[in-house]
């Protein structure tokens, strides 16, 4: 195993992973997160028409309505069996800034030639489009897992939610640059389409050219595990997988942590995936007014600024209880919010304060689940466990999206569906109100914070 470790808390390296949380978020979040939806949807109806087949899988048809989050499902399902073998060879192999370099310049060329994308090119678009969301997943589990190579324990809460909010702040400036060019497109002598394209562009040269200097300031371990005789690389991927998998029957209550995350994650994702719907048709769509795209941006956008301001605020506060008891306290206001959006949400007003405490508890939740995790996993397995974390986030994000759909196909009701959701947060809560992370993190042969600072 290997011996040969970074140098702890090097300012340089650390500002180094802290960017590619900047470069990598321009790329989700102003094109997965608000233009390739519509582009993508545009793009599938010129050729097939609105309510055109694009697949005949037979339980269901995929139409141009549905096919963003068909290409999003198809790449989390690449996910969910390529993650945790990549996470596996990277503990094997010294590989694991090449690999992330491997998969963040992918994603990057992905994305960028959604530029060239025109007219009735779905098919080509889509292609792009899972590429792209999977190389950046991908590119998460090292970026994720040289957290633990840079950080001891006692400063891992504040590196994580520093990155998580370097992150958003680079997302909202980079979508803020893209509204005003869009809005602006027919003054400057372009079409909206255009505008689109370039906003592509450039979100994808954000990504890579950012990512450059995190590149080049974090160092790559000279050694890492040996593989044993008569193995290669990919066996070894998936042998590990399986020996991962077997060594969480043993870290049992980093198991019980993984599952929780599950629950909580998926309400979150949830939410933000169907608060702009939900928020288009109960404060526009049924009462018949236009809907305000302009307000539905403006209010993604105060969320993305809160969730900066909460990974650094709720970072302070666990500091002082914790971050279990501070990821708690932020679940307690997630079923606040989602209580309030069903029984009291009239006005838009009332819509830009809980956008704003959407954010506040997104930032945190994100931020302290991922240091505290990494707390919880032995060394040397980082990237194969990380493997497993993106699979959680990301993977598995399907089941409140089917509540969601379930209820509103049911009752008729967005209200009622958004009610539903808090059904993630109570069952998450409780899970983590149980799972002992303190003894987790010991069974990891870890330190907690508290015991890093003793020491």
């Amino acid at each position: 195993m290997s011996t040969t470790t970074f140098k702890k808390n090097d300012r340089k390296a650390i500002f180094g992973w802290m960017t590619y949380d900047w470069a990598n978020s321009a790329f989700y979040t102003t094109v997965v997160g608000v233009l390739i939806g519509p582009y993508l949807i545009n793009l599938a109806q010129q050729a097939v028409g609105e309510d055109g087949v694009i697949l005949d899988l037979y339980l269901f048809n995929v139409t141009p309505k549905g096919l963003p989050a068909f290409c999003i499902a198809i790449s989390v399902f690449a996910m969910v069996a390529l993650l945790p073998i990549l996470g596996a060879i990277a503990d094997y192999t010294n590989l694991k800034k090449r690999m992330m370099a491997f998969f963040c310049y992918l994603g990057v060329v992905a994305s960028g030639l959604l530029f060239f994308v025109t007219e009735d090119s779905y098919i080509i678009c889509s292609v792009l489009l899972i590429i792209s969301n999977m190389s950046f997943a991908a590119a998460n589990v090292f970026y994720n897992a040289f957290l633990i190579d840079l950080t001891s324990e006692d400063k891992r809460d504040r590196v994580s939610s520093y990155g998580y909010a370097s992150g958003y702040l680079g997302g909202v400036v980079m979508l803020i640059a893209n509204i005003v060019l869009i809005k602006n497109a027919e003054s400057l002598g372009i079409s909206t389409g255009m505008a689109v394209r370039i906003s592509f562009l450039a979100a994808s040269l954000w990504w890579g050219l950012f990512a450059l200097i995190s590149f080049y300031l974090i160092k790559t371990p000279r050694d890492a595990l040996k593989i044993p005789p008569g193995k290669g690389l990919v066996t070894i991927g998936f042998s590990e997988v399986w020996q991962t998998l077997k060594e969480l029957r043993r870290l049992k209550y980093t198991a019980l942590f993984l599952v929780a995350y599950l629950f909580y994650n998926d309400g979150i994702q949830t939410v933000i995936l169907q608060s702009s719907v939900f928020l288009s048709y109960e404060l526009f769509t049924s009462r018949g007014i236009p809907e305000d795209t302009s307000f539905l941006l403006g209010i993604f956008l105060v969320a993305q600024i809160a969730a900066l301001v909460g990974a650094i605020s709720f970072e302070r506060i666990a500091r002082f209880i914790g971050a279990k008891r501070t990821i708690l306290i932020s679940l307690i206001i997630w079923c606040a919010i989602v209580i309030y959006a069903y029984a009291f949400l009239e006005t838009t007003t009332q819509a830009w304060i809980m956008g704003a405490f959407i954010g506040l508890v997104l930032g945190s939740a994100q931020a302290l689940s991922r240091s505290l995790y990494s707390q919880m996993i032995p060394k040397g397995r980082e990237s194969s466990f990380f493997g497993l974390y993106e699979i959680s986030e990301k993977g598995t994000s399907w089941m409140g999206q089917l509540l969601f759909t379930i209820i509103v196909g049911t009752t008729g009701s967005f209200r009622h569906a958004i009610l539903a959701l808090i059904v993630f947060f109570v069952v998450g809560s409780i899970i983590l109100l149980f799972t002992d992370t303190t003894r987790a993190i010991h069974e990891a042969g870890n330190l907690t914070p508290e015991e890093a600072v003793v020491s």
